[in-house]
């Protein structure tokens, strides 16, 4: 999945074998230190891994952070089926329910339209635009949308 580069389009680029391990470590550390993260997403009727969702703690300085993200990332065979969506409900519902999240935000490059209408049918609210300060002045994807839920308006 993230050696595709149709599912990896909206990021800097692909990658690697190592980088996906040294990410799956990166993940389990998060588990390790929070009790919480990117949850593998399996297709209900058969089983099969089709990609995560979930949260992490963005990893770069911004007016908004530190925060809770959510996030998702599904191959690309299990796109417009609703899933992500699916998904992204659970686990926000989760994040309030179980983990005690007051607040949830999520954030993509303004070009990634997609990801935004995920956010917007999991009933995130746009809260604000930023630039991505991991990536260059010039870069097409470091103009980012802001995204933001909070338990006091949300009903799930």
């Amino acid at each position: 999945m993230n050696m595709d580069k149709e599912v990896m389009r909206f990021f800097p680029s692909t990658q690697t074998a190592e980088e996906t391990i040294a990410q799956i470590g990166r993940i389990k550390q998060h588990f390790t230190d929070f009790g919480y993260g990117l949850y593998a997403v399996e297709r209900t009727d058969n089983g099969q891994f089709i990609g995560y969702t979930g949260f992490a703690h963005p990893r770069f300085e911004s007016f908004f952070t530190p925060c809770v993200e959510i996030g998702w990332r599904l191959g690309k065979d299990n796109w417009h089926q609703g899933f992500a969506t699916e998904a992204a409900l659970a686990c926000i519902k989760y994040g309030f329910d179980e983990i005690g999240f007051k607040e949830i935000f999520s954030f993509t490059a303004v070009i990634n339209k997609p990801s935004e209408n995920v956010m917007e049918r999991a009933g995130l609210n746009r809260v604000g635009d930023f630039e991505h300060p991991a990536l260059p002045d010039g870069h097409i994807l470091k103009p980012h949308v802001l995204y933001k839920i909070a338990l006091n308006n949300v009903d799930l």
